[in-house]
C-alpha cells in the first residue's frame, strides 16, 4: 500500500493571501499529493507576532480561504500544546498521530536560507521531505535535502498586506475576497 502523501504549509497566515494558496496548489499538483494542510503556527520561536490578528482570527481566515478547495485542509496541531512551536516537535507529533503518512514540509526561499538555524535541523531533515519554492531576495540554496518546485513567483507578504490595510491602500486580488471581507468586518490591522 502506498503511503498517503500530505503537504504541510506552515505559517503565521496573518493574513493568509493568494501567494500561500498558489504555492500550496502548485506543490499539490507537482508532487501528486493527496492533500495540503495549512498549519497556522502556534508561537514561532523566531517571530514577534505582536500587532497581528489573534489565533482565532488567523484560524478563521485560513478556514474561509480554503473551504471550497477539496484537497486543502486546516491543521491545528500547533495549538494542542503551549510554549514555542518547533517544527521538529510538530513533525514528530504529526507522524505519531498519522502513521503511514509521508509528509512534505513546504517552505519558501527565505526559510531555506534560514534552515541552518532551525532547531534540530539534521534530525528534522531525516523525518520529513522539505519542498522549497523560490522567493524574491533569497538564494534558495542549502546543504540540506530540499526538493525544489518551480512556481510562479508573487512578491507578496503578510507584513506588506497588514501595512497596506493599515494605510487604507487597496488589496484587491491579493487576498481571497472572503478573507478581505472578514478583515474589514472585524476591523483587523487597522491603526
Amino acid at each position: 500500500m502506498t503511503a498517503k502523501k500530505v503537504g504541510i504549509l506552515g505559517g503565521t497566515f496573518d493574513p493568509l493571501h493568494v501567494g500561500h494558496l498558489l504555492i500550496a496548489n502548485e506543490v499539490y499538483h507537482a508532487l501528486s499529493l493527496d492533500e495540503v494542510r495549512f498549519m497556522p503556527s502556534g508561537r514561532p520561536p523566531h517571530k514577534n507576532t505582536s500587532g497581528g490578528a489573534s489565533d482565532e482570527h488567523r484560524i478563521k481566515m485560513v478556514e474561509m480561504a480554503i473551504e471550497e478547495i477539496p484537497y486543502f485542509r486546516l491543521e491545528l496541531i500547533e495549538f494542542e500544546r503551549s510554549g514555542p512551536s518547533y517544527t521538529y516537535d510538530t513533525i514528530i507529533r504529526l507522524k505519531k498521530r498519522d502513521p503511514g503518512v509521508q509528509f512534505y514540509f513546504i517552505i519558501g526561499g527565505d526559510m531555506i536560507d534560514y534552515l541552518p538555524r532551525w532547531s534540530r535541523i539534521t534530525e528534522l531533515a531525516g523525518e520529513v521531505q522539505f519542498v522549497g519554492v523560490r522567493r524574491h531576495g533569497s538564494s534558495g540554496e542549502t546543504d540540506y535535502p530540499v526538493q525544489m518546485i518551480q512556481t510562479p513567483m508573487i512578491d507578496l507578504s503578510s507584513t506588506l498586506l497588514r501595512q497596506r490595510i493599515r494605510n487604507g491602500i487597496d488589496v484587491t486580488f491579493l487576498l481571497p475576497q472572503k478573507v478581505y471581507d472578514y478583515i474589514t468586518k472585524e476591523e483587523l490591522y487597522e491603526s
